[in-house]
């Protein structure tokens, strides 16, 4: 193992009924506070009218911010720190997914940086304050709510970019699964893949002697597909929502990462490409991707993928190769995510070879691209290749 340092500033209040702590975690904020949410599906479904329920017994002054993109944009963000200047917020507060998540923590720190907020998102500067932020997750899925990443595009440049910062942990987050039972079945689904997703990238370190944190992210694994094959045919299930609930947010709050090189994010990057560019799902993308990056990166160095075959999948290793065991393994996770209704082309969203050499290139927005095995750019198109 690596020595490491585990520091989570964020409270997380789990379980049915914790929209109730709202009223108490406003108490030494302030009152001016800016809800932001996406399409407004949260005004279909209670989950608006119970945080303003909440919001009104602490006195706070509410203003808005609607709209926020799958994929949350620039000019979104943008359009949030100039509320925030104007109305002298005080807190905000994110009510819905990871996108919306991510748009706060971005919104956050750009009320008091004096420049372009887009160059700390592109890590050309560095913030030195945040505005305070809580959220009430709304979908399971990128584990926004408990930790200090975000990813926003600036659509203009189709750049997408993934970035963080000690200052944008959320104070505090309230999940109840609950909140969840009106995600259609394909979020479902999608959140399902990023939860996986999440873990195993994480699971393709180089760190040796990690025996507790590998069989931590295969539990995972087998926990949300157990779960997760349920959940997409009953929806409202709260003992299934609430184990994914719960995975999504351990899947990418720093546990699954202690004493690793924290994982191969190359992935990642690849879909960012891809959905800066298409404006697809996340979660789509990387059900099409990742298969084809474990294949491609496995014909190199198979040894995770075989480990991965036989402790998550239960491919037997018998009279076969490490490389056979862990194609077999491969094979097993795109079955299972085709068997809950992921896609598994580039072609499925209508995408082609035609931006091809565009995607390639906006894959290297950081100088490598992975570290289980570092992908060049011939390596990249060859797994793009592989995915339409």
């Amino acid at each position: 193992m690596i020595s490491f340092l585990q520091h989570n500033p964020t409270k997380l209040w789990f379980g049915e009924g914790q929209i109730r702590q709202l009223k108490s975690e406003l108490g030494g904020t302030g009152k001016n506070v800016l809800i932001v949410y996406g399409g407004g599906s949260i005004k279909k479904n209670g989950v608006y009218d119970a945080v303003l329920n909440e919001l009104h017994k602490a006195d706070a002054h509410v203003f808005e911010l609607s709209g926020v993109e799958p994929n949350p944009r620039l000019t979104t963000v943008k359009a949030g720190i100039e509320l925030c200047r104007k109305e002298e917020i005080d807190l905000l507060l994110a009510v819905g997914g990871g996108s919306v998540i991510d748009c706060v923590k971005a919104i956050s720190i750009g009320v008091y940086y004096e420049g372009d907020v887009w160059d700390v998102i592109s890590r050309k500067g560095a913030p030195d304050r945040a505005l305070p932020f809580g959220t009430v997750l709304t979908l399971a899925a990128t584990g926004s709510e408990m930790n200090n990443i975000s990813v926003i595009t600036d659509w203009e440049k189709n750049e997408k970019r993934g970035w963080g910062s000690p200052l944008v942990f959320p104070q505090f987050s309230i999940l109840d699964p609950t909140f969840t039972f009106s995600v259609p079945r394909d979020q479902t689904v999608y959140g399902i893949v990023d939860i996986m997703s999440h873990a195993l990238e994480q699971y393709f370190h180089r760190t040796e002697n990690t025996p507790m944190i590998d069989r931590f992210i295969e539990s995972l694994l087998i926990t949300v597909m157990e779960a997760g094959t349920e959940l997409v045919q009953d929806l409202h299930n709260f003992k299934l929502r609430e184990t994914v609930m719960y995975a999504g947010t351990t899947a990418f709050n720093e546990t699954l990462s202690n004493g690793t090189d924290g994982g191969d994010w190359g992935s990642h990057q690849i879909e960012h490409a891809v959905s800066a560019v298409y404006d697809i799902p996340h979660g789509g993308g990387l059900a099409i991707l990742f298969p084809n990056w474990m294949s491609y990166c496995s014909e190199i160095d198979p040894s995770r993928m075989k480990k991965l075959a036989v402790n998550v999948f239960k491919i037997s290793p018998e009279g076969k190769s490490e490389l056979e065991t862990a194609k077999e393994g491969i094979a097993a996770l795109r079955s299972f995510w085709n068997s809950i209704g992921a896609p598994s082309r580039l072609a499925d969203y209508g995408i082609d070879d035609s931006k091809l050499d565009q995607l390639v290139e906006k894959s290297f927005m950081k100088d490598e691209v992975g570290t289980y095995k570092v992908l060049n750019k011939q390596d990249v198109r060859e797994i793009l290749l592989r995915s339409m």
